[in-house]
């Protein structure tokens, strides 16, 4: 433990994610250093502006379904930093974390020497990730970008697949103010080989990626084309899907996950999954049995995670308009709140006033808070912000995250719950990722 909180520290020193210098250069050293570790094994390469976590996790229990041992590699974490590098589906061990990082430092050390900036931490926990998935050795890798894609610090990776989950407007200060904009970034994982897999795009974002898919001479399969969702089914506890892949028509395939969202994540997973066995020479389609255990396994915290009963608690971890829209549509899909009260923590560099927007329509009450990091807009900040959408007797404030799931469990529990614990009075915490894992934590987890 002690081993792993140095390493911990360590790692918050460096630069945070969220300051970033557009350059390869102290990546690309640091994993010459460490001899190539990324080009060890094949790589399925994700970006897109939301959904990419929940589609990564797909695809890992998917390829490990084909008796493949995987890399998955996340960002950002919810509880632990342990979260964003697992092996053959679980998180390093904090004893194996701390070993990786004890064998990758000295090299990111010898690049900080080396030229003007430092190598950061995220830069530096993708090193880590490489290394490790070299050391098990991984089958194959499964990798998220931390932000865009030309310049994300996975990008020195070439990926055999590449996805790309729906783009919206997230993260503009940093990748542009338009779809158009945010896709030319996107694009950059795509490389001469690449299969690429485009989930539905608006207009604007289609046009750039499959000019970029063009340039670079890369195949490319697109949902609602190639591969679609051919019907869907809500249920307790998840949904019964049909998804007509490149290879075959897989029916009756259950999710445990809520949303439509969810299952055109899980359409753009297989047929990831299915370029990917047929570069192999697995064509054909994959069997029905596999893909079938493989969904059915799946789990994505914080993504309509239930994580309490009476009242019931949701965690979401959606963070910008893009994606509390499909969580709004989710939710009126799936629960029947009276009242929902909503928590929400968000950050200040995000678009606060769309997000809330977007909540306003299902939230009876909002109970405005703050997460632990430096970044979150101060809870007062935020509820100036709520009451000039939701009206102020619709608005509480409570500074600290517990008090206010304290606040708004107490609202909740005003109405009884119905015997499934799907109506009745619910909590639903959103705004951002530390916000909902934070939440978690103070809850226990969650029940699985």
């Amino acid at each position: 433990m002690a081993a792993f909180r140095e390493a911990e520290r360590a790692l918050l020193q460096r630069w945070p994610e969220t300051r970033l210098d557009p350059s390869l250069d102290r990546i690309a050293a640091l994993c010459d250093l460490l001899g190539q570790p990324q080009r060890a094994y094949p790589v399925v390469h994700l970006t897109g502006t939301n959904g990419k976590t929940s589609t990564a996790r797909m695809v890992d229990n998917l390829l490990r379904g084909l008796g493949l041992r995987t890399g998955r590699f996340t960002s950002p974490h919810l509880e632990s930093v342990t979260e964003r590098i697992c092996v053959d589906g679980w998180p390093l061990t904090r004893p194996r974390f701390a070993e990786v990082y004890a064998e990758v430092a000295p090299y990111a050390e010898i690049v900080d020497r080396s030229g003007g900036h430092p190598v950061s931490f995220f830069e530096l926990v993708t090193a880590m990730g490489f290394a490790a998935f070299a050391d098990a050795p991984v089958d194959a890798a499964v990798i998220e970008v931390g932000m865009g894609g030309t310049w994300d610090s996975t990008n020195v990776a070439d990926a055999s697949v590449a996805i790309v989950t729906p783009i919206g407007v997230d993260h503009s200060r940093y990748l542009g103010d338009s779809v158009g904009d945010i896709a030319e970034e996107k694009a950059g994982i795509f490389k001469k080989g690449t299969f690429a897999i485009l989930a539905q795009q608006p207009v604007e974002a289609a046009e750039v990626l499959l000019r970029r898919t063009a340039e670079v001479g890369a195949t490319v399969a697109r949902e609602g084309f190639e591969f679609w969702v051919a019907g869907r089914t809500p249920g307790v506890g998840g949904q019964i899907v049909s998804l007509q892949g490149l290879e075959a028509t897989y029916e009756d395939i259950f999710i445990p996950l809520y949303g439509a969202h969810q299952a055109h994540n899980a359409a753009c997973a297989l047929a990831a999954v299915e370029a990917f066995a047929g570069g192999k020479g697995l064509e054909g389609g994959l069997d029905i049995a596999v893909v079938s255990e493989a969904f059915a396994q799946v789990t994505s915290p914080a993504r309509l995670e239930i994580v309490r009963r009476s009242p019931t608690v949701v965690l979401d971890a959606a963070h910008n308009p893009h994606g509390a829209r499909a969580l709004v549509e989710a939710v009126q899909e799936t629960f029947s709140f009276s009242p929902l009260v909503g928590v929400v923590g968000a950050m200040e560099d995000k678009d606060v006033a769309g997000v809330l927007d977007a909540l306003e329509p299902i939230m009876a009450t909002i109970v405005c808070t703050q997460n632990s990091t430096s970044r979150a807009m101060p809870a007062e900040d935020l509820a100036e912000v709520a009451r000039g959408i939701f009206g102020g007797d619709r608005v509480e404030v409570a500074t600290r995250l517990d008090d206010a799931l304290d606040v708004a469990v107490a609202i909740a529990e005003r109405t009884d719950t119905d015997a499934l614990g799907l109506g009745g009075g619910g909590v639903l915490v959103t705004g951002s990722v530390i916000t909902a894992g934070e939440a978690r934590h103070l809850l226990g987890g969650g029940l699985s």
